[in-house]
């Protein structure tokens, strides 16, 4: 009963991660800005730093099914 909102959110948490990461990698790829009016080195070290924490957040959860 209580293992549903355990796989919601890890889902949610996995998928918000992997686009994350998806997003910026593609974005740094092509040297287009991550975040406007910030430089590229810290916007880009924050959101990897931050889909990385969402993705460890998921299996969190879902480790804990």
């Amino acid at each position: 009963m209580e293992s549903g909102p355990a796989v919601f959110a890890g889902a949610v948490f996995v998928l918000f991660g992997a686009a994350l990461l998806i997003w910026t990698a593609a974005r740094a790829r092509h040297g287009a800005p991550v975040a406007l009016g910030v430089r590229p080195a810290p916007a880009i070290t924050l959101a990897t730093l931050s889909g990385v924490v969402f993705l460890v957040l998921g299996v969190w959860c879902f480790g804990r099914i």
